[in-house]
């Protein structure tokens, strides 16, 4: 009789790829499209929305608040809500495609103009205190040490736009040069603080 084959173990670590090799990808992949469809991250890359956000910080966004988009596409799945006055959103710049980081100051229908960098939308001043305007009940904190920034004397919002600002109103590259932007390709909803530059973790609501 011939000698019996003798069958060798696999490499311990060949023998673990294959066990665990696809629940890892798998598990990646659902980490990923749960990151790109419900919750992401965002690092402030300049003080353009200064004293409310400073260079560095880093920023939770809900990818959830404006619709839920079809995992790693732009594909609106279901609309959740829409950017209101107020809200800090993240959005692919218009000029070229940048990602950024302002606050929505007017929408769909809203009137509005802009003189020393103070807001009035459908005739009413936004200003509540010194350096500060009021979105609602929502008080916001403006820095204008370096002026208000271009003025704008009058428009109206068309459908499906938005008006974005910094707060930096002097320093900031916003709707004033680039334009508005289309509503429904806002990315999320910035929602706090949770790094803070200097300080470390927190969690300061926005």
């Amino acid at each position: 009789m011939g000698e019996a084959m003798v069958e060798r173990d696999p490499h311990p670590v060949l023998a673990w790829l294959r066990r665990e090799a696809l629940p890892l990808v798998v598990m990646l992949l659902l980490l990923g499209a749960a990151r790109d469809s419900l919750a992401n991250h965002y690092q402030v890359p300049s003080g353009s929305m200064q004293p409310t956000l400073q260079p560095g910080d880093r920023v939770a966004v809900d990818m959830r608040a404006y619709g839920l988009r079809l995992p790693f596409t732009s594909v609106r799945l279901l609309a959740t809500g829409q950017p209101q006055r107020g809200d800090v959103a993240v959005f692919d710049s218009p000029a070229d495609g940048t990602r950024l980081i302002k606050r929505v100051v007017a929408v769909a229908g809203d009137r509005v103009q802009l003189h020393d960098g103070y807001l009035s939308i459908n005739g009413q001043p936004l200003q509540h205190a010194l350096a500060g305007e009021l979105f609602g009940n929502k008080q916001v904190s403006l820095d204008l040490e370096e002026g208000g920034g271009p003025d704008i004397a009058g428009i109206t919002i068309p459908a499906g736009k938005l008006l974005v600002l910094g707060d930096h109103r002097g320093n900031s590259f916003d709707g004033r040069f680039f334009g508005l932007v289309d509503a429904d390709t806002v990315y999320g909803k910035a929602v706090a603080v949770y790094w803070r530059r200097g300080q470390g973790p927190a969690w300061q609501r926005l």
